[in-house]
Order: structure tokens, then C-alpha cells, then sequence
């Protein structure tokens, strides 16, 4: 069995989805471990690179083929997002540039799709493991004929934790390293892998019990949280509210180490 959406929409969504990250996916695995045309953004360990744009582009035009109604909020500026449209595409094709650039295996394409405003559609490919992780609004999160199930760890002693650094992390006071220091000393493991959707998706799968980031994006997001909500995970900011869909604070766990998890993140805790 494999995720097959009830509501005909979601399902031509979903079929969409899964077809554009799979084919974008096909481009990395191409050019993976190949020369490139490395570029930087809004820091020196911001990269992008021409496999990025012809991914995004790839995208960007087959949403504007099939559906050229819908808006699209892309990391690399295709397409043209707008706040009155009814479905809203929100793309990352390449998340984990810097680890692509460098030729180390954790990255992926990440696709979320909005309904009226709701998480609806969320499909992140990982085309070295050819692990496509899918989830529509009700209807569960899946890997393959896999059911994912967030996992049952209560003590966080015994949790494997990951994270990430922001790429101001050379110039601001707010790094995320003190956090750090303290969820090292307090859970099993730590894993830093530099790609934020294929982190939520371990959460999902399991094979993470938690994650936390600041400053990610909307793209960083967008479909990992649709896939750890369905899974069975919980979401929330620093506070313990609702997840910011701009991604400023992230927390996801399988719910029973939200709050130890986030006592840790307290400031000066």
C-alpha cells in the first residue's frame, strides 16, 4: 500500500508533487559528485549552485504547466507567489546545498502545498536513497507502503536529537550554540546533517525523536512539518505555541519530550 490521497484534488496534487521531486531529484543524482558553479548568498556559507536554479526551474515550470493558477513561493525566486490564490506551492529543490557542494550524501527536494491557507500535500525525495516521504492532510505520513509513526521515547537521556546552525552563525549572538551544548549533555545523541526537511522527516520515520533549528524558511519547512504532524509528531516555537510557518523557531518531537526538550531550549535554562 502506498499513500493514494481520498479527495481528488489532494490526490492530482500529491501525483504532481511526487513526479517534480522525483524528476528534480534525478538531476541531483546526475550532477552529484560532479564539477560545479558554486555561488553564495546572503553569507559565505549561504551556497547555491546551477543545479539548484535548474531544479527550481524545472519545478516552477511544471506547476506553471499544469496548474499556472496557483501561487508558488520558491527558495530561488521562480515563480510568483500570491496571497489570493487558493493552492500555494512551497518549494526548497535542493535543500542541503552546502552538503551537495561538498559532495557529502544528506539532500533532498522539498515540496508543501497549501489549501486555503492549510498544510495540505508535503513530499521531500532524498534521490541518493531514493526515500520519497509523502503526507496529505488526514491521511497519514508515509515512506513508500511504509506507515511513518513518530517514536515513543519519554526521557530524553535516551533520545536522538538533531540540529542545525543558522548561516549567520559566524556574525550573530544568537547561534544556537548554547542550546547546543546544553541538549549534548542531556541527550543520547546529537546530529547536526545540515538539511532541514530530511530532519523532520527523521522525526516522522522515527528515526529521529526530535529536532530543533532557528532561522530556517518557509521552503526549509513547508512539507516536513505536514509530514511529522501526520506522523503522529508535534510541532511548536520556543514557547511551546504553534510552529511560525516562516520557520523563525522550530521545535518537532514525537510530543512525550516536547517539554523536556523544550526546558532546554529556555533562554539561560
Amino acid at each position: 500500500m502506498t499513500l493514494a490521497a481520498k479527495d481528488p484534488l489532494l490526490a492530482e496534487l500529491l501525483d504532481l508533487a511526487r513526479r517534480l521531486a522525483r524528476s528534480a531529484g534525478d538531476l541531483q543524482r546526475e550532477r552529484y559528485e560532479t564539477g560545479l558553479q558554486i555561488d553564495t548568498k546572503s553569507a559565505d556559507i549561504d551556497l547555491v549552485t546551477e543545479v539548484d536554479q535548474a531544479c527550481e526551474a524545472a519545478i516552477v515550470d511544471g506547476i506553471q504547466s499544469a496548474r499556472p493558477g496557483d501561487a508558488i513561493l520558491a527558495e530561488e525566486g521562480h515563480g510568483g507567489d500570491r496571497k489570493d490564490a487558493a493552492i500555494r506551492w512551497i518549494i526548497d529543490p535542493l535543500d542541503g546545498t552546502v552538503n551537495f557542494a561538498h559532495g557529502f550524501p544528506r539532500f533532498c527536494v522539498s515540496i508543501g502545498i497549501e489549501v486555503a491557507g492549510r498544510r495540505s500535500v508535503g513530499v521531500v525525495y532524498d534521490p541518493l536513497l531514493d526515500e520519497c516521504f509523502e503526507a496529505v492532510l488526514g491521511e497519514g505520513a508515509w515512506l513508500g507502503a511504509r506507515r511513518l509513526q513518530v517514536t515513543k521515547e519519554e526521557e530524553l537521556g535516551r533520545a536522538l536529537v538533531a540540529t542545525g546552525f543558522a548561516y549567520d552563525v559566524h556574525d550573530s549572538e544568537n547561534d544556537n550554540l548554547a542550546s547546543f551544548r546544553k541538549v549534548v549533555k542531556a541527550a543520547r545523541g546529537i546530529r547536526r546533517d545540515g538539511s532541514a526537511a530530511l530532519d523532520l522527516c527523521y522525526v516522522a520515520a522515527g528515526r529521529l525523536d526530535a529536532y530543533w533549528e532557528l532561522k530556517l524558511h518557509p521552503w526549509d519547512v513547508a512539507a516536513g512539518f505536514l509530514i511529522v504532524e501526520e506522523a503522529g509528531g508535534r510541532l511548536a516555537d520556543f514557547t511551546g505555541g504553534g510552529p511560525d510557518r516562516s520557520g523563525r523557531e522550530v521545535v518537532a518531537t514525537n510530543g512525550l519530550l516536547q517539554s523536556a526538550l523544550l526546558r532546554k531550549l529556555e533562554p539561560g535554562a
